[in-house]
């Protein structure tokens, strides 16, 4: 497909960190001058040629502040299929020409006199009205011919499930409970979230096709056992007779409350081998985007309304070796500083080059969620087929809750912060550290008050015994101006500008990078990442 030259730019604003003169522009002035995402698709024009490059790599890292370590990781001595090797990108702003200049200008907009004319009981009533339901109808009203939202009740949350994940209408998704990366996935930054799998048709079935919850629930154990390096897990119990193995071991076949690795998936599935850090071909995922709720009890909650419907399903399985060769090219595009290139399947979504097809579903102006268009679906790309961190291209799953305790919908309460793989600090406290703030261009005040020292240390005694729900959501107050500024990005309709919930520019954000200038960050500050987790005795619960 061909890539359109990107329309000029709207600098408006200039890190102060870096020197310049920060200038902000009115709302009603930036609308006048640019077009929304939806007219700039029509008009088949492509703003963003570098698209998948999101707003925080973009800032101001001031010679010590590395938020970037999260996503970008050496290959070197790291055993595993994700051969991207981009941890030099801690080091330097290593973009191509075209993403030299910050196209994110939404960063840099000032929208408190539009959060401010925006009522509580308003925002309230809108975020906890139910999106998703009408999504299905609306699709086929427009002859879609892409995947279509399947499970009854989603927009509800928690109330589509049972107790352990599975969803109650025999749609075959499950949902689980893992520790959001930080930090654009922390509730104190914007927005909830929670992420569901779906194995193939043979992974929920016996040997002769006829459904079975039992030999699903073993296989998704499997899959675990797989992207953790274990030898054994806990899981809802299961009954042995109807899968036909003794998973746990004890050698009878009975409840089985454990499962032991073992090479081969079971039941439908049983000659499928389970490939270590690997999803089987088929796997889908489902991720919904939300704004960030209040219970009735005065508690920060995942509320109905979705900002984004995320699909992806691995639509090809590439082994090892030939990841590692996909890899390697991808590696030769960046050095080559080639534009990113991508397949456009149409309503299918878009190819990633790495076996996965990805599809988004955002908010219109008026609420309903509709298809993404292009570019703004070409963002998506920038976290899941480029970085170095990912396990397979994804993230949650590989930061599953272990075991049984982790099945079922997302609750923040049910985890403390627990390390990153090697390491022996919490990845919370950890990050605060190494980024200097709470978020990647350090503009949290809220998080700053509550968790650092005056002197910009992190407070580790004030975060001591604390739960993730506690230490990663905001205050009602900062909730609801949140969810107001990223209401009057939707009402523009202004999403290939950037959809990152500000309400006053950052200060801590390059508008435009001067490769020959920009600080850079030394070894020391420099970091060997696992986005796994050391979950204290996995293998037992």
């Amino acid at each position: 497909m061909r890539l359109f030259a990107a329309l000029p730019v709207l600098i408006l604003a200039q890190s102060a960190a870096a020197g310049s003169t920060v200038e902000t522009m009115s709302q009603a002035d930036m609308m006048l001058a640019r077009p929304s995402s939806l007219a700039l698709a029509e008009a088949g024009r492509r703003y963003n040629s570098e698209a998948p490059v999101p707003p925080m790599c973009y800032t101001a890292i001031e010679g010590k502040h590395n938020p970037c370590y999260v996503c970008h990781q050496s290959s070197e001595d790291r055993d595993r299929p994700n051969y991207m090797g981009d941890g030099s990108l801690q080091e330097a702003y290593a973009f191509s020409d075209a993403g030299l200049v910050n196209h994110w200008t939404n960063l840099f907009v000032d929208r408190s006199a539009q959060v401010a004319a925006i009522g509580d009981d308003d925002i309230l009533t809108y975020i906890n009205q139910d999106n998703y339901a009408d999504l299905p109808a609306h699709l086929a009203a427009q002859d879609w011919a892409g995947w279509m939202p399947d499970l009854q009740g989603y927009g509800e949350g928690a109330a589509a499930f049972d107790d352990v994940g599975h969803a109650l209408d025999g749609s075959g998704w499950v949902a689980f409970v893992y520790k959001p990366q930080p930090s654009t996935f922390w509730p104190t930054n914007g927005s909830t979230d929670d992420v569901l799998i779906r194995l193939p048709q043979a992974f929920r079935t016996d040997a002769d096709g006829l459904p079975s919850r039992d030999i699903y629930t073993a296989n998704l154990a499997l899959l675990e056992l797989a992207f953790q390096d274990l030898e054994a897990i806990s899981l809802p119990p299961v009954d042995e007779v109807e899968i036909g193995a003794d998973i746990d071991g004890d050698g009878v076949l009975g409840i089985a409350h454990h499962i032991q690795r073992r090479d081969t998936f079971l039941g439908g599935a049983m000659h499928d081998p389970v490939t270590r850090m690997l999803y089987p071909e088929g796997t889908e995922f489902l991720h919904s985007v939300r704004y960030v709720g209040v219970s009735p009890e005065g508690e920060i909650a995942t509320p109905h309304r979705m900002k984004e419907l995320r699909y992806m399903v691995k639509s090809r399985f590439y082994t090892p070796s030939a990841l590692a060769s996909l890899y390697g090219n991808e590696n030769q595009e960046k050095i080559d500083e080639n534009l990113p290139r991508y397949i456009d399947l149409g309503d299918r979504g878009m190819d990633t080059g790495f076996g996965w097809t990805l599809l988004g579903f955002i908010e219109a102006a008026d609420g309903s969620l509709r298809p993404q268009t292009n570019e703004e679906q070409f963002f998506c790309r920038g976290c899941h087929s480029t970085v170095g961190a990912t396990l397979d291209q994804t993230w949650a799953f590989p930061r599953k809750l272990p075991g049984v305790q982790g099945w079922g919908y997302i609750d923040l309460k049910l985890m403390t912060d627990v390390p990153n793989k090697g390491q022996a600090m919490g990845e919370i406290a950890t990050y605060l550290e190494r980024a200097g703030g709470a978020d990647e261009f350090r503009s949290n005040t809220e998080m700053r008050a509550l968790w650092f020292h005056a002197d910009g240390r992190v407070n580790h005694d004030a975060m001591a015994g604390k739960t993730v729900h506690e230490l990663i959501t905001p205050s009602i107050d900062r909730a609801l101006a949140l969810n107001k500024a990223y209401r009057v990005i939707v009402m523009e309709q202004s999403f290939v500008y950037g959809r990152d919930a500000t309400i006053t520019p950052p200060v801590n954000v390059h508008a435009e990078i001067d490769s020959m200038t920009a600080p850079t960050l030394p070894p020391e500050y420099r970091y060997a990442h696992d986005i796994r987790l050391e979950w204290p005795d996995a293998a037992q619960r």
